[in-house]
C-alpha cells in the first residue's frame, strides 16, 4: 500500500502554515468529513477548502498540500492519525501508486453510502433537484474480480507492463490486479511472461481486453492469430457479441437489473436507443415497442448491435451509424411521434446538441442511464427546464473500489 502506516499520534509535529494561507508544500492536521464526487474527501483548514485523496469519511490526518485552484487546496496524506471506522486495509498492494481504484480503503458499506451522497450532492448543487429519501445503490455480487474489461500498457524500455500510475502517464508494473474477472488476469499473466521473455513487441504500447461468457478473452491488438478478437455475453434471453473495440458494461453480474430498470417505465409504439452501442437496450427495446431506432457513432459497435439483432430475430429495429447529436439535429423534425427516448452516454454526458433534439421530439418518457452523477445532474436540469420531471432514480454499483457509480433516471413529460 503507498499510504502511511495509521498512528495514534494526534498532535505529534508541527502544522506549518503562513498567516492562514496554506502553501504549496504545508502540511496541516484536518479531519475528513466527506466524500465528494470525484473521490476526493472534503477538508476545511485556515479558511480553505482542501481535497484529500484516497481519504475515508472520519480520518483524522495530517496531509500535505500539493496543489491549489483559487481558495481550493489539493492534498494527499502524510499521516493517519487516528484511522476512521470506515478505513480499511487495501487489497491490493498498488494501491495508491496504480490510477485504477480510489476506494479500497473504504469498507464496502461507506463505499455505498459514499456513493448514494455523491449522488444526492449533485442532484441538489447540479439540478437543484431534492434527492428522494431512501435513494440508495444496489450492491454488485461480487466487490472484487467483477471487471471484464481491461486496458493495460506496455513500456518497452523499463520492461514495465500494468496501468497508468495515478496522475501521470507513467506505467505502474502490476503483476496481480483484484478487480479483473480471472479470465482478464490470465490473459494479464501471460502477456507479462511475454514481456520477460522477450517476445512481446516493443511498439505494442497499449492493449484492451474483454471477457464474456466462457474462457475465451477478446484481444486488442492480438498477438497471434489464435487470440479471440470477439467476446459474448448472454443477458436474460439475449446473446450479445462484442469486442475490446467498443463498449460494453464492465460489470456483468449486473447486467439484468441494470437492463429491467431502465427498461421499467417503457412503453408505446416508437422507441429511440441513443449511445446504443452493441444493443444491450436495443433488443430488450424491440421486444417492447413497434419500431426502435438505434444511434451510435462507433461503427464496430453499430455493427455488432446489427448482429446481435439479427441472432435474436429482431427486425423492428433500425440501426444508425452516426453521432447523437448530429443525427438529432438532421433528423428530430421528420421523426414521427416518439413514446419513448433511452440514452446511455459517455461520461461526458449528452452532448448539448442531443439534449436539444431530445427536447424536441418530446418523447413521454426519458430512460437516462449514466455512470458519471455530476453530468447527469448538469442534463437532467436541462430536461427539467425544458418541462420534464424526475419520476424516480436508481443506481447501481457497477464499479466497486472506484468512486463511479451507474444510475438510471426516469423523466415523465410534465402533464401542467
Amino acid at each position: 500500500m503507498n499510504l502511511p502506516a495509521m498512528s495514534k499520534n494526534k498532535n505529534g509535529g508541527r502544522v506549518r502554515a503562513i498567516e492562514n494561507d496554506l502553501k504549496i508544500g504545508a502540511e496541516v492536521d484536518v479531519v475528513v468529513e466527506r466524500v465528494l464526487p470525484g473521490g476526493m474527501g472534503l477538508a476545511h483548514a485556515a479558511g480553505q477548502t482542501i481535497l484529500v485523496a484516497l481519504a475515508a469519511p472520519g480520518d483524522h490526518i495530517r496531509a500535505r498540500a500539493e496543489s491549489k485552484r483559487g481558495r481550493t487546496l489539493f492534498a494527499s496524506i502524510v499521516e493517519i492519525l487516528e484511522a476512521s471506522p470506515h478505513r480499511v486495509e487495501p487489497l491490493c498492494p498498488y494501491f495508491g501508486r496504480c490510477g485504477g481504484c480510489d476506494f479500497q480503503q473504504l469498507t464496502y458499506e461507506a463505499q455505498l453510502a459514499a456513493k448514494a451522497e455523491i449522488i444526492r450532492d449533485c442532484l441538489r448543487r447540479i439540478a437543484r433537484l431534492e434527492p428522494p429519501p431512501d435513494l440508495c445503490v444496489a450492491p454488485a455480487p461480487n466487490a472484487w474480480h467483477y471487471r471484464s474489461r481491461a486496458r493495460w500498457q506496455h513500456h518497452a524500455e523499463s520492461a514495465r507492463f500494468g496501468y497508468y500510475a495515478r496522475g501521470s502517464h507513467e506505467v505502474c508494473d502490476v503483476s496481480e490486479c483484484p478487480v479483473i474477472v480471472p479470465e482478464l488476469q490470465e490473459t494479464l499473466t501471460t502477456l507479462r511472461g511475454k514481456l520477460r521473455a522477450g517476445s512481446l513487441p516493443d511498439n505494442l504500447l497499449e492493449f484492451e481486453a474483454v471477457a464474456g461468457d466462457g474462457c475465451a478473452v477478446a484481444l486488442t491488438p492480438p498477438l497471434t492469430n489464435a487470440n479471440s478478437t470477439e467476446a459474448m455475453r448472454v443477458v436474460g434471453d439475449d446473446r450479445y457479441y462484442f469486442s475490446a473495440d467498443c463498449f460494453f458494461q464492465i460489470n456483468h453480474d449486473l447486467l439484468e437489473p441494470l437492463v429491467a430498470e431502465a427498461m421499467r417505465f417503457a412503453s408505446g409504439d416508437t422507441a429511440l436507443d441513443l449511445y446504443c452501442g452493441v444493443g444491450l437496450f436495443t433488443l430488450p427495446l424491440a421486444r417492447r415497442f413497434k419500431d426502435v431506432i438505434g444511434i451510435e457513432a462507433n461503427r464496430t459497435a453499430t455493427r455488432y448491435a446489427v448482429r446481435n439483432l439479427k441472432e435474436a430475430n429482431l427486425m423492428n429495429a433500425t440501426i444508425e451509424t452516426a453521432g447523437v447529436g448530429d443525427w438529432l439535429k438532421h433528423h428530430a423534425n421528420s421523426l414521427k411521434q416518439i413514446d419513448f427516448a433511452l440514452l446511455d452516454p459517455p461520461r461526458a454526458g449528452a452532448e448539448a446538441e442531443a439534449v436539444k433534439g431530445i427536447l424536441r421530439l418530446s418523447p413521454a418518457h426519458i430512460s437516462y442511464v449514466s455512470c458519471d452523477p455530476a453530468t447527469l445532474a448538469r442534463d437532467l436540469r436541462s430536461f427539467i427546464e425544458g418541462g420534464y420531471e424526475l419520476e424516480a432514480i436508481a443506481a447501481f454499483d457497477m464499479f466497486p473500489q472506484t468512486h463511479h457509480v451507474e444510475t438510471v433516471a426516469h423523466l415523465m413529460r410534465s402533464r401542467s
